[in-house]
């Protein structure tokens, strides 16, 4: 079948010998993609790695599946095929993928040396995102949405309203990142909230803050274009060059109390944005690190923390709680389309998806957020 294929270091191209998915477990599901969005860790696999994906000539030490695989794990469809056992969904269906691969899918894999086994401590908590095993659909498990078809396990299969538009859908999954954190920080309705950064994941931080019923809502960034970006959404800028060794005096100014922020959640990743989600909390407030850091440490003062009371915290990943709750926050309006529509970028058929998708966020990051990708345009191309 047709498909943006990883084959190996520094080789991601288009390709029509992708083999199509087929059901091996009773509660198997094929969907036909509608929609996939390019992800930040699908670039960093061309740039970086292999990270997720198998070495060339290895297999993935979870599914034993090996290169070349189809990459993409943001992705919106419509069931095509279902197994005997599935009940959660029917042949028509639209739906979104929970990604995420975990105890649950073990069963799949019969080459696998984890095969049927028993669910890990964290899988038993319901923890599936700290999974032992812990994997994603299309970062090298098993192929992903930048191919005509996918097959998963129903338990990660969401059922998306067909009032929502399934180019929107694609986008529940990066949203589900920053729901699982904001659901995580204890976030309370009428809170203040500060997000460092208006890259993808600030931006849908933006829009979870938004549907949770914020207060205040500030974003920190220095990018003009993701400044605009992040005003369209109604959001109050802060640009951190114009005050200087100030600035966190600055943001804690912003707030109606004037002490800080009731919430901050770090969507950079640098020492900046680290000493600023700490320093501009208000006391007993709470920090939470969404990004993705390199192998290096930061300098990291214990007393920042302590004499207030603040709490400091990480966010991996997502459940499919999350997944389920995003659709629901989308289709009742708490999280609107019209917020959804300023985050996509860009659309472009998988034939097209190396040139006018990787190479184009690679090139102009500060000009797009997401770019969506269709192997079988259910939606208009625009």
């Amino acid at each position: 079948m047709r498909a943006l294929a990883y084959f190996k270091k520094g080789d991601i191209h288009f390709t029509n010998d992708i083999p199509k998915p087929e059901i091996q477990a009773d509660d198997e599901v094929i969907l036909d993609v509608s929609w996939c969005g390019i992800c930040g860790s699908d670039l960093h696999e061309y740039t970086d790695g292999p990270i997720f994906m198998p070495k060339d000539g290895e297999c993935h030490p979870l599914s034993s599946a090996a290169l070349p695989l189809a990459m993409g794990h943001e992705m919106s469809g419509i069931i095509s095929k279902v197994g005997p056992k599935v009940t959660k969904v029917k042949v028509g269906d639209h739906v979104v993928v929970e990604a995420g691969s975990c105890c649950a899918d073990l069963h799949c894999w019969p080459h696998s040396k984890h095969y049927n086994s028993k669910p890990c401590d964290a899988c038993k908590k319901g923890c599936e995102n700290l999974c032992t095993h812990a994997g994603f659909i299309g970062l090298g498990v098993i192929s992903g949405g930048f191919a005509e078809q996918v097959v998963v396990t129903e338990h990660h299969i969401i059922p998306v309203p067909k009032e929502i538009p399934l180019d929107v859908a694609a986008l529940v999954e990066p949203l589900s990142v920053t729901w699982h954190a904001v659901k995580l920080s204890g976030f309370q309705k009428g809170s203040s909230a500060l997000v460092l950064g208006a890259g993808p994941i600030g931006l849908c931080t933006i829009l979870v803050l938004k549907g949770m019923g914020a207060g205040q809502i500030v974003v920190s960034e220095v990018a003009e274009r993701r400044m605009e970006m992040a005003r369209r959404l109604g959001i109050e800028i802060f640009d951190p060059r114009k005050h200087g060794e100030k600035s966190v005096e600055a943001l804690r100014g912003l707030t109606k109390s004037h002490d800080g922020f009731d919430y901050s959640y770090d969507c950079s990743g640098i020492q900046a944005t680290f000493d600023a989600s700490l320093k501009a909390l208000t006391f007993k407030g709470t920090a939470t690190n969404i990004a993705v850091w390199g192998p290096n440490p930061v300098p990291f003062q214990p007393m920042n923390v302590t004499l207030q009371e603040k709490i400091i915290t990480g966010s991996i990943g997502y459940v499919v709680d999350d997944f389920e709750e995003v659709v629901q926050a989308i289709h009742n309006g708490d999280i609107t389309i019209e917020d959804c529509n300023h985050l996509i970028t860009g659309k472009q058929k998988i034939e097209d998806g190396w040139e006018k998708g990787f190479e184009e966020l690679m090139n102009h990051k500060e000009s797009n957020v997401k770019i969506l990708l269709t192997p079988n345009n259910h939606g208009e191309m625009k």
